[in-house]
């Protein structure tokens, strides 16, 4: 192996480290051939609902050069939110939201990290042409995670990390920077369908998710009225969803994060201990300014914990 080669991947992983990620796994930047026929089934099952974006870019999904012209290599980040306390767990009765969103939007967060990382990498090994993404433009991100042996996609279709579970959130670096490749690990989902057997609204079937089934999808992606049949299917789940997350052997291996950004608000703690009662369009801006949960805005918010309400 070519001693440049390996001092770069070094560095790289390195960087990852200092920055917080928790774990970095590195792919050549390739064509993903054996996910093509699988994403070109899924979007003709119409499985992605609404999401017309989905359907954009079919190429750029698949093929990394075609983002990044010149891409040797796709670095995969895993960044933790899994929180010290559970909010939905303290008042179990009580509507609740999707842990990811409990603090600063993440988008934020790891993007500001992700800059940083191509500053210190430049300042290490020299010009480094490419890009960087957390959940943006389309990048199959859980398919390189799997790919450079992060974790494996478990059924839930969620990327599944043997050491710390699935909550996290997934970032790139698509660079021109030839490192040292890692492989894929095997499948440690065996024979257990907890995460099928959990879901209200019968989104998941063996490493497929149904989209225009998903709580997630519903409460936030759907800027519609949700469908009538999902009533009383919810569970309380009023932006976004953590049921096939929650019930995961293996997010028992969670370790609660060390990012400061990702701590709820005090004004949200209280919101959920309330149950909504005193969410307004002035409380809704204060306590998610800066948040994931800006996406759905007031009037979406509103309107899902309204259907979680109708009897």
């Amino acid at each position: 192996m070519n001693h440049q080669i390996s001092h770069n991947t070094t560095t790289v992983r390195n960087i990852a480290k200092a920055l917080g990620f928790n774990f970095c796994g590195i792919s050549k930047a390739e064509l993903l051939a054996d996910d093509a026929p699988r994403l070109e089934k899924w979007l003709k099952n119409k499985a992605h609902g609404k999401m017309s974006y989905m359907e954009n870019h079919f190429d750029k999904r698949l093929d990394p050069t075609k983002l990044v012209p010149g891409a040797k290599s796709v670095v995969s980040l895993l960044y933790n939110y899994y929180p010290e306390k559970d909010l939905a767990s303290e008042v179990p009765d009580n509507d609740k939201i999707a842990k990811y969103a409990y603090g600063k939007d993440y988008h934020f967060v790891v993007k500001d990290k992700l800059k940083e990382f191509m500053h210190r990498l430049e300042e290490q090994v020299g010009q480094v042409e490419g890009r960087v993404f957390v959940d943006s433009a389309p990048v199959m991100e859980r398919q390189w995670a799997a790919k450079s042996g992060l974790g494996w996609i478990g059924k839930n279709t969620l990327l599944i990390n043997k050491d710390q579970g699935s909550f996290f959130f997934l970032a790139e670096l698509i660079i021109d920077l030839d490192l040292e490749a890692d492989g894929p690990i095997k499948d440690y989902c065996g024979t257990c369908t907890k995460c099928i057997d959990a879901c209200p609204t019968d989104a998941i079937t063996p490493y497929n998710l149904d989209a225009s089934k998903c709580i997630s999808y519903l409460t936030i992606e759907l800027k519609d009225e949700i469908p009538s049949e999902f009533q009383n299917q919810m569970e309380g789940w009023a932006f976004g969803c953590d049921i096939c997350q929650d019930v995961c052997p293996w997010n028992r291996f969670s370790k609660p994060h060390n990012e400061p950004e990702f701590h709820p608000k005090d004004e949200l703690v209280e919101l959920f201990n309330n149950n909504w009662q005193d969410l307004t369009e002035e409380v809704f801006r204060s306590t998610f300014k800066g948040s994931a949960v800006k996406r759905t805005k007031f009037g979406g918010l509103k309107r899902n914990l309204d259907f979680l309400k109708k009897i």
